[in-house]
């Protein structure tokens, strides 16, 4: 990888869907397209520090070539997720956000050769987020929301930090949230939120040594009711959410 003054070392921006994206598009300084491994690459300057925005697509096999190709191509500093995900802890609530502590792949069973939930030999089945940029990820999502900076819509919103989990499938049933919960719960992984892209995102990130934090707004309680007003909820709130934490979370860098 080649070397750049840390100094001009852009942070990477990380969404699946552009609606998550949108408003920091728009306050991009010097936007500059770059295409690379049939993805758009956006590079300028946002609040101050020096960017790259890029949409993962949704998946984990997509998430991780999206990750690769910042790295590679950019020699990005860390990277930061910021988007959506279904509910499934205890207390996690629509409008509430999570950071993640660390990620694990719900849907990975390599059993009777590793345990399930095992990454084949990398003898683990979480990989940890960044404790460092973490930190200040969860002081920025705090602020945000304590100074009204997210949205009015949900005035008892909460931050939350713990395990999120990663999978090839959107959860939208109330069994199937159920049983994924409990079912990692029982193996000591008690999941506050799954998503489809965070751990696949985060191998690569250890992979490589960069640093890597994620926060995502609750968008559902990912049961019957997840495909409800899923597309509006994305633009009015969750766009909201990710450009009052990521400009709170450049301040700090």
């Amino acid at each position: 990888m080649p070397h750049t003054p840390a100094s001009t070392t852009p942070t990477a921006i990380l969404s699946a869907l552009l609606q998550e994206q949108q408003g920091l598009m728009e306050l991009l300084h010097h936007p500059r397209k770059v295409t690379h491994a049939s993805r758009d690459f956006w590079l300028g300057d946002l609040h101050g520090k020096p960017v790259v925005l890029a949409l993962s697509k949704i998946g984990k096999v997509a998430a991780a070539t999206t990750a690769t190709a910042l790295i590679e191509r950019f020699s990005v500093r860390r990277m930061v997720f910021t988007g959506v995900a279904g509910g499934v802890g205890a207390g996690v609530n629509v409008g509430d956000i999570v950071v993640a502590t660390d990620f694990v792949q719900h849907d990975l069973d390599a059993s009777p050769l590793f345990p399930r939930y095992e990454v084949p030999l990398y003898g683990r089945t979480r990989f940890d987020a960044d404790p460092a940029l973490t930190a200040q990820l969860f002081s920025a999502a705090t602020e945000a929301l304590a100074h009204g900076q997210a949205s009015q819509a949900f005035p008892d919103a909460r931050v939350h930090q713990g395990l999120i989990a990663s999978g090839d499938r959107f959860v939208s049933g109330a069994g199937e949230s159920r049983a994924l919960h409990d079912a990692l719960t029982g193996a000591g992984h008690p999941v506050l939120a799954v998503e489809m892209e965070g751990a696949a995102v985060a191998q690569v990130c250890l992979d490589y040594g960069v640093p890597f934090a994620a926060v995502r707004t609750i968008s559902d309680r990912a049961d019957d009711s997840a495909h409800v007003d899923f597309p509006k909820f994305v633009e009015k709130v969750a766009s909201r959410y990710a450009h009052a934490i990521v400009e709170r979370l450049l301040a700090l860098l």
